[in-house]
C-alpha cells in the first residue's frame, strides 16, 4: 500500500510537473502599462503562428527597468530611454517598439471630451496646487464658452513608478519654471499632499470615473479603451489639439526620431500645427550577454516577428507604429545581443 502510495504520488507530480512546464510561458516581460494593449495583441498573434508564448505584466516603467537590470524578466519595458550612461554600467541594449502619448482627462458633469482646454501652464498650477478651482481665472480665461463649477478640482496621480508620468512632468517641467524647480521630472514624484496617488494605469481609470471633479494623466489607449473624457492642449505652435495617433506622428515627424533615425531625444513639445505636446516612445529592454540565449532568442524572433508583421496591430491599440528608419536602428539594437561567451545570437522571422 504505501509503495502504491509512493508511485501515486510520483505520478501526479510527474504531470504537474508537464503541465506547469506546457503552460509557462517562454518568454516573459514587465514594465510600461502604455506598451501593454500592443504587446499583449501582437503575442496573441505570434503564439498562433510559432506556438511559443510571451507574458507581459504591466508594471509600470520603473518596475519594468529594476526587474531587467536584476534579470528577472526576459525583457523590461518602459516609456522612457534609459541613457546610454545606465545601459553601459548596466550591460543592456534597448530599442523604441511603438510612439504613443499621454492624455490630460477630466471627470466633469456637464463637460464633454475634448471640450475643455487646457495649457501646459494651467495643467503645473493644478498639479501644484496653485490652481484649486474649476473656476479659477486661468481656466475660465481659456474656456469662455463653458460652464465651469465653483468646485474643488480632484487631482489623482501615479503613486508608482511610471513612464507616463516621467513624461508628463517632462512637459511640464518645460511649460512651468516653477515645477521645473519645485517638482522637476522622474518616474515618481514627491506629489503635492492634497493630491489623491493611485498605483497603477488601472486604478487611475478606476478613480477617475467616480470621483467628480477630477482631473489625471493617462496614456492614451486607456481613454479610447476606458471611454474617458479626455481636454484639449495647447501646442508650441498655439494651436489647441486633441491627443490621437495623427497628432502623435505629428510630433514624431518634427523630432530626430524622423528625420536621423535616432531615438534618444524627448518627444515632448514638439513644433507642428497638429502636433501633440506629451507624445513618447515605449522601449524594449534586454541584457546584451544573455545567461538564457534561447529566451534571449525567443524575445528577438518576437520583436522581429512584431515589425515585419505586426504594424497592422499598432494602430489599432491607438499607438503609432515606428518610421521604417527608425524600425532599422532597432535592428542594429537587436543584433548587439549574445550568449554569456560573446557569440551572436541567430534569429529569423518567422
Amino acid at each position: 500500500m504505501l509503495r502504491f502510495i509512493s508511485i501515486l504520488f510520483i505520478q501526479i507530480f510527474f504531470y504537474f510537473s508537464l503541465t506547469a512546464s506546457a503552460t509557462a510561458a517562454d518568454v516573459t516581460g514587465a514594465g510600461s502599462s502604455a506598451a501593454a494593449p500592443l504587446y499583449n495583441k501582437w503575442a496573441e498573434i505570434f503564439q498562433k503562428k510559432s506556438n511559443l508564448t510571451i507574458e507581459y505584466l504591466p508594471q509600470g516603467s520603473s518596475a519594468g527597468i529594476k526587474k531587467i537590470k536584476e534579470k528577472s524578466v526576459d525583457f523590461g519595458a518602459s516609456d522612457v530611454a534609459m541613457s546610454p550612461e545606465d545601459l553601459k554600467k548596466f550591460n543592456l541594449i534597448q530599442f523604441p517598439s511603438a510612439i504613443s502619448g499621454v492624455a490630460a482627462v477630466v471627470n466633469v458633469p456637464g463637460i464633454k471630451a475634448g471640450e475643455l482646454r487646457l495649457t501646459g501652464s494651467a495643467l503645473a498650477g493644478i498639479f501644484s496646487r496653485k490652481i484649486s478651482k474649476w473656476n479659477d481665472a486661468e481656466i475660465i480665461a481659456l474656456n469662455p464658452n463653458l460652464h465651469l463649477p465653483n468646485k474643488n478640482i480632484e487631482v489623482i496621480v501615479r503613486s508608482d513608478g511610471s513612464g507616463t508620468t516621467y513624461n508628463f512632468t517632462d512637459y511640464l517641467s518645460k511649460m512651468s519654471k516653477d515645477w521645473q524647480a519645485s517638482y522637476g521630472k522622474n518616474f515618481s514624484i514627491s506629489w503635492h499632499k492634497e493630491l489623491s496617488a493611485v498605483k497603477g494605469s488601472s486604478s487611475i481609470v478606476a478613480s477617475l470615473k467616480k470621483t467628480p471633479y477630477a482631473i489625471s494623466y493617462i496614456d492614451f489607449n486607456y481613454v479610447v479603451q476606458d471611454k474617458l473624457d479626455f481636454a484639449q492642449l495647447k501646442n508650441r505652435d498655439g494651436n489647441f489639439v486633441t491627443p490621437s495617433a495623427a497628432s502623435f506622428s505629428a510630433a514624431l515627424n518634427a523630432s530626430t526620431w524622423k528625420s536621423l533615425g535616432t531615438f534618444d531625444e524627448m518627444l515632448t513639445d514638439k513644433p507642428g500645427n497638429n502636433a501633440w505636446p506629451i507624445t513618447m516612445g515605449t522601449f524594449v529592454i534586454m541584457q546584451q550577454s544573455s545567461a538564457n540565449p534561447e529566451k534571449a532568442t525567443t524575445t528577438l524572433k518576437f520583436y522581429t516577428w512584431a515589425f515585419m508583421s505586426g504594424d497592422q496591430f499598432v494602430n489599432s491599440v491607438d499607438l503609432v507604429r515606428l518610421p521604417d528608419q527608425v524600425q532599422a536602428r532597432a535592428f542594429k539594437e537587436m543584433t548587439k545581443v549574445t550568449d554569456a561567451n560573446g557569440k551572436p545570437l541567430a534569429w529569423s522571422k518567422l
